[in-house]
């Protein structure tokens, strides 16, 4: 897999939780023939526990710090033909990954509320909770959309469609 001047394409798959990175991810590294990389798995694979533990146990900056150096191996396991890297969410805040990023062809998964919603399991009627996890989560996409379309030189909506139709398509404007 290649750019268009025979470089090795290697493509970072951004966006909300629940957007599709990590299926897709492998969907399209499957489809194109190279590596798949997904950084949350790193994180939690170099911490011996899962992220959302980090975040609670260790902090925010802790997991930033172990997602720069997963996102940098991610990079580097894509190897001289090129891979997929899915970013976690919240990747693209750092300045570092971002200029990390920059070289590479990256793809903004894009989901509206409903969707991640919906594939996070907050579409349900539950019991107030406190703190409002429906309205962190809209917070958050708003605060994260901008940067999720400024980072990208692809933005692909996965609204209404499966993993699979998404790697096809994706696969398709890659090639």
């Amino acid at each position: 897999m290649s750019d268009d001047g025979g470089k090795p394409l290697t493509v970072i798959l951004v966006g909300a939780p629940g957007a599709g990175k990590s299926s897709v991810g492998r969907l399209l590294a499957s489809r194109l023939g190279v590596p798949f990389t997904d950084t949350d798995d790193l994180v939690a694979k170099d911490a011996g526990k899962p992220v959302g533990d980090i975040f609670v146990e260790d902090g925010e900056q802790v997991f930033r710090e172990l997602e720069r150096a997963a996102v940098a191996r991610g990079l580097e396991a894509a190897g001289p033909d090129g891979g997929v890297v899915a970013l976690g969410s919240g990747a693209v805040l750092d300045i570092e990954i971002r200029q990390l990023i920059s070289r590479s062809t990256v793809v903004y998964l894009e989901a509206a509320f409903a969707t991640v919603a919906k594939r996070s399991g907050m579409d349900k009627p539950r019991v107030v909770l406190p703190g409002n996890p429906r309205g962190m989560l809209r917070a958050m996409l708003d605060e994260r959309r901008p940067i999720y379309a400024d980072v990208a030189g692809l933005t692909v909506a996965t609204d209404g469609m499966a993993p699979e139709e998404v790697a096809d398509d994706l696969a398709r404007q890659l090639s």
